[in-house]
């Protein structure tokens, strides 16, 4: 609501002091000084109570009484408005300096950057650009009308706000298994050529304590879409293993085509490859001093499962409860509500082929952008279905329950 204020009425010191006596303390003013027009409006409103009032020729104590009055009213600091009453004194009319004429005015207020809080603190600080995708779907997809203006942030400026007081003051903030040649899998990489179902697989281990092992998670990224499924487990023995990774190829809503994964002992056994068999995915592992090639699943490693579960020691028993929280809410959350960047191929001035994250979408939009899509969903996925789970809550209404339900899975652990 726009409410306009007439003080022409008030002409003595007097009234003035009532106004801010019987008015001011229960109500607040915000001058609208975004941009160089509004900003020259309120300078011209600031020259005209000088003027009123006679500020040079009065007693001190009533200059005070003026020196308050434009402050609540304006908002600005005791620095600025002394600076104001220099100009007038000084050149009779207060304007805008060269400097401020040629400047962009401040297009993003207190309220902003509160929605950049609010939406950093639920999604842990993402990158700038999936930063920016979350406010623009925020305010078109899930109608939050407090985000329109900061909808159409730049990247750049997200990181500016970032530094600002308000932001700064108020943000919260692997072991390696053992690699065995078996003559399982083929050791190449694979070629999905646009299709879903080609998942990078890698574990991670959640510390050590006295010699006891902590819980093991593993992890599943789709190539082309980058939809992430991740599960605990006690253990990577073949009688743990074996359930989760069904389950977990279970929770994809579209059909899995192949299984890839480093040379761990974990997968490259002769278990998971008469499962893998069994359900039709073919297998294959990296190459041989290839370091790159499961570098997505990797680097989610780092990104998701170290961001949010961290690195100290975890009993085993408590695998199961994680495993729940995983199924939950993260599953939830990653796939619909945490955008991710795609790569374009470019070829530099010397013809170098590299590459450049220019697109961010959650993987379920980015599913959804391949072509006739719904051909690759599993028989009991419906295109509907998923329509509906991914419009259920909001960005940060989901990245907020998240982060509740974390925070609860951590204070039942035994120390």
């Amino acid at each position: 609501m726009k409410i306009t204020m007439n003080d022409e009425n008030i002409v003595s010191i007097a009234q003035l002091k009532s106004f801010l006596k019987e008015v001011v303390q229960t109500v607040s003013f915000t001058i609208n000084n975004i941009g160089n027009k509004n900003k020259q409006e309120m300078y011209d409103w600031v020259d005209t109570v000088i003027t009123r009032f006679r500020y040079f020729s009065v007693k001190k104590k009533e200059k005070r009484i003026v020196f308050d009055y434009i402050k609540k009213i304006t908002g600005k600091s005791k620095s600025q408005i002394s600076r104001l009453i220099k100009q007038k004194k000084e050149q009779r009319k207060i304007k805008l300096s060269a400097k401020e004429k040629n400047t962009f005015g401040v297009r993003y207020n207190t309220s902003d950057i509160a929605r950049l809080i609010e939406t950093d603190n639920a999604h842990g600080r993402l990158s700038g650009p999936a930063t920016k995708k979350i406010l623009l779907r925020e305010y078109e997809i899930f109608s939050k009308l407090e985000y329109e203006r900061i909808s159409h942030i730049s990247v750049p400026h997200i990181y500016n706000l970032r530094k600002k007081r308000q932001y700064t003051s108020s943000i919260l903030f692997i072991s390696k298994t053992q690699t065995v040649n078996r003559n399982i899998g083929e050791r190449r990489k694979p070629e999905p050529e646009d299709k879903p179902g080609y998942l990078r697989v890698d574990s991670v281990h959640q510390g050590d304590k006295n010699l006891e092992k902590g819980v093991y998670y593993i992890n599943m990224v789709d190539e082309i879409t980058q939809w992430e499924i991740i599960g605990c487990v006690e253990g990577i023995s073949e009688q743990f293993l074996e359930p989760l990774l069904l389950e977990l190829l279970e929770r994809f809503p579209f059909v899995i085509l192949n299984f890839h994964s480093d040379n761990g002992s974990e997968y490259i056994n002769y278990v998971v490859a008469k499962l893998l068999k069994k359900l039709l995915i073919e297998q294959t592992k990296s190459m041989a001093r290839r370091s790159t090639n499961n570098a997505l699943v990797e680097g989610k490693n780092g990104a998701i499962i170290r961001k949010h579960m961290g690195y100290s020691y975890i009993q085993k028993k408590e695998a199961k409860d994680i495993n729940q929280f995983f199924r939950d809410y993260m599953d939830d959350y990653l796939n619909f509500h945490r955008p991710c960047g795609f790569a374009t191929d470019y070829a530099d001035d010397k013809g170098k082929i590299k590459k450049k994250y220019e697109t961010y979408l959650t993987p379920y939009e980015k599913l959804i952008s391949l072509t006739n899509y719904k051909q690759y969903l599993k028989l009991d996925v419906s295109a509907v279905s998923i329509e509906i789970l991914s419009k259920k809550q909001s960005d940060n209404k989901s990245a907020q329950k998240m982060q509740d339900a974390k925070l609860k899975l951590f204070k039942n652990f035994t120390v």
